[in-house]
C-alpha cells in the first residue's frame, strides 16, 4: 500500500521585524495545520520567522538572538506534525538564511541556503555566508525521504541534484521572491526542467505580500515527479494551501487549492499594485489615504488602485485647479469620485501661487516666465497636500509614472511630493493599458459606470501648467518614448542598440540625456511597488554623478 502525505502549505505574509507576531502566527498556523487538516509535513515561507528581506536588521546581534529564542520557542511545541521554518541563523561571526525541521519538540535538523542572490533586488551576500560543509538535508515523514533545498537553490542544477543523489523523493521548496511580469511562467519552465532532470516531486511555496517596494505574489505551485506543473496558486492572496503526496506515484492531489483565475499581464500588475499599496498603508500604521485628483490618467489610476486597497471610504480626494486647469479636468474629477464613492473637496492654488509670484516678484524682476513658474505651480500643491495629510493623518499617495521619473517630468517637493508612489513602475503607455482593463475587466464603480472615466483615457495628456500644455510639447510620443526607455532601463540596452533597432538618432539621444541628468530626482522619490524587471529603486541603482554616457 503506498504511503500518503499531507503537505499543509502556509502561502501567508509574515511582516519583516514582527518576530514575535511571526511566532506567534507559526505556532498556531502548525497547531491549525495538524489539527485542521490531519497534515504531517507543514511548511512555511523562506525567512518566514523575521519576515523577507530583513536587510540590515541582521546586522542587530539582538535581532538574531530574538530570532533564535524565538524559533526555539516554536519548536518546543510542535507534536505530531513535522513543521519547516525559515528563519537567520546565527553562528558566531556568521549568518546563514536557514530553514529548520521542527518535530517532537525539538530542532531535528537545519538547511542553509547554498546559493546567495545577489542581483536585482537581492542583495544576499551582504548578510548571509555559504556553509562550506554545503550538506544536503534529507529526513523522513512516514518512512518517506523528504528534501529541502530554499528559493534561490532552485535556479542552479546541482542543489537539487544532489539532495536526490542523498535519497529525497519529494523536495519541498521556500521561497521569497518578488513578483515580476512573464516570471511565472519562467518558473513553472524552470520546475519541469529541474523535475525533468531528478525525478524529485516538488512543493514549492511562496511567500506573499508588500514590503516597501517588492510585492510577493505567492503564487505556490507543486510539481509531480513525472514533470507534471499543477496550475498555480492564486496570486496575492493569503491562503492555506493542502495537498496528499502519493510516494509510490510521486504526484500530488489537491485538497485546497484556490487557483490563478486571471493570469493575463495586467490583471496580476493591477492585483500587485494594489497588494502592495494597501500593505505599504497597513503596515506603516495608515488607514486613509490623500492624493491630488487632476482629472488626468495617472491620478485617476492611482485613486482606482486606492479604493480598491483601502476602501473609497478611506480615500480623499482633492480637487486643486489653478488658473491654467480646464473645466474638463474638475468635471472628471467629480465624475470618477461620484462614481467610485470617493469623497472629494476642492482646494484652489490661485492664492497661495500668486502669493509666491509677488513675494519672487522683485528678485524675478526682468526674467521671462519659464518652466520655474510652472514647477511653482506644482510645489503650491504639494505643501498644501503634505499639509492636509498631516492635519488630518493618512498618507499622501503620489501619481508620477515611470516614464515621467525616467526623464525627469516631474517636480521635485511638487507633484513627487507623497509617502508611496503605486504606479512608480508603470510607463504611462502602461498607465492608459492597465485603466482600459480596469474598466473592461476589473469590474464598475461602487456606484455604477466605469471606475475611470473615459474621457480621461482618450483626452491627450497635460500637466496643466500654461496654457493650451501638452505632455508632447515636451516629449516625444509616448509610444516612442516608452519604447525607448524600455531597451535602455529594461533591457540595458545601449544607444548604438536602440539607434540600430531604427529608433531616429537625435530622440535618442535626448531621451538617454534626460535619463542620466534626472538620476538624481529618483533617488528622492517615493517607494512604490515593483511589477517590471528593472524598477527604478532598489533593484536600479545608478550614480547621481556620472560620467559615464
Amino acid at each position: 500500500m503506498s504511503t500518503q502525505l499531507r503537505i499543509a502549505l502556509a502561502q501567508f505574509d509574515f511582516p519583516v521585524g514582527d518576530v514575535a507576531g511571526n511566532a506567534t502566527r507559526i505556532a498556531e498556523f502548525i497547531a491549525h495545520a495538524r489539527d485542521e487538516f490531519g497534515a504531517d509535513i507543514v511548511l512555511f515561507p523562506e525567512l518566514a520567522l523575521c519576515g523577507y528581506p530583513p536587510e540590515d536588521l541582521l546586522i542587530r546581534p539582538r535581532f538574531l538572538a530574538d530570532c533564535e529564542q524565538a524559533l526555539r520557542g516554536i519548536a518546543s511545541g510542535v507534536r505530531g506534525i513535522t513543521a519547516v521554518v525559515g528563519w537567520p541563523q546565527s553562528a558566531g561571526s556568521v549568518v546563514y538564511n536557514a530553514a529548520s525541521v521542527l518535530r517532537d519538540g525539538t530542532l531535528a535538523h537545519t538547511y542553509r541556503k547554498r546559493e546567495l542572490p545577489n542581483y536585482a533586488v537581492f542583495d544576499e551576500r551582504r548578510y548571509f555566508d555559504v556553509d562550506p560543509d554545503r550538506e544536503d538535508c534529507v529526513f523522513e515523514v512516514k518512512g518517506v525521504p523528504v528534501g529541502l533545498v530554499i528559493c534561490e537553490d532552485l535556479w542552479f542544477a546541482e542543489p537539487l541534484a544532489s539532495t536526490a543523489r542523498a535519497g529525497a523523493e519529494l523536495v519541498l521548496v521556500p521561497n521569497a521572491s518578488p513578483f515580476e511580469r512573464d516570471k511565472h511562467a519562467q518558473r513553472d519552465g524552470l520546475l519541469a526542467q529541474r523535475v525533468a532532470e531528478t525525478g524529485v516531486a516538488l512543493a514549492y511555496l511562496n511567500t506573499v505580500g508588500g514590503q516597501d517596494a517588492l510585492v510577493f505574489d505567492g503564487a505556490s505551485v507543486v510539481a509531480d515527479g513525472d514533470g507534471t506543473v499543477h496550475p498555480a496558486a492564486a496570486a496575492f492572496t493569503d491562503q492555506w494551501l493542502v495537498v496528499d503526496y502519493d510516494a509510490a506515484t510521486r504526484r500530488f492531489t489537491a485538497l485546497q487549492w484556490q487557483e490563478e483565475g486571471d493570469e493575463s499581464r495586467d490583471a496580476l500588475a493591477w492585483r500587485a499594485i494594489v497588494r502592495g499599496t494597501g500593505d505599504y498603508c497597513r503596515k506603516n500604521g495608515f488607514t486613509k489615504a490623500w492624493l491630488g485628483l487632476s482629472g488626468g490618467i495617472d491620478s485617476s489610476l492611482v485613486m482606482a488602485v486606492a479604493v480598491d486597497a483601502l476602501g473609497a471610504e478611506n480615500v480623499t480626494a482633492v480637487r486643486m485647479p489653478s488658473r491654467y486647469t480646464a473645466d474638463l479636468s474638475n468635471d472628471l474629477a467629480a465624475q470618477q469620485c461620484a462614481a467610485q464613492g470617493v469623497r472629494m473637496i476642492t482646494v484652489p492654488i490661485e492664492a497661495p501661487f500668486q502669493g509666491f509670484l509677488d513675494t519672487l516678484a522683485s528678485q524675478f524682476e526682468g526674467q521671462a516666465v519659464d518652466v520655474t513658474e510652472e514647477n511653482l505651480q506644482s510645489r503650491t500643491r504639494g505643501a498644501l497636500m503634505m499639509a492636509l495629510s498631516n492635519k488630518f493623518g493618512g498618507l499622501l499617495l503620489t501619481t508620477g509614472n515611470k516614464s515621467e521619473y525616467a526623464v525627469g517630468y516631474a517636480t521635485i517637493y511638487g507633484d513627487m511630493c507623497g509617502g508611496y508612489a503605486p504606479i512608480k513602475d508603470l510607463y504611462k503607455t502602461e498607465v492608459f493599458a492597465l485603466a482600459r482593463w480596469r474598466n473592461t475587466v476589473g469590474g464598475t464603480a461602487t456606484h455604477g459606470g466605469l471606475v475611470i472615466p473615459q474621457a480621461v483615457i482618450d483626452r491627450p495628456p497635460s500637466a496643466e501648467l500654461r496654457e493650451n500644455q501638452k505632455d508632447q510639447d515636451s516629449l516625444p510620443p509616448y509610444d516612442v518614448l516608452d519604447a525607448i526607455l524600455l531597451r535602455h532601463v529594461d533591457q540595458e540596452q545601449s544607444r548604438d542598440e536602440i539607434v540600430d533597432a531604427g529608433f531616429d538618432a537625435a530622440t535618442v539621444d535626448r531621451v538617454l540625456r534626460l535619463v542620466r541628468i534626472s538620476e538624481w530626482k529618483r533617488h528622492q522619490a517615493a517607494p512604490g511597488p515593483k511589477v517590471s524587471r528593472r524598477a527604478f529603486g532598489r533593484e536600479r541603482r545608478y550614480p547621481i554623478s556620472n560620467g559615464y554616457h
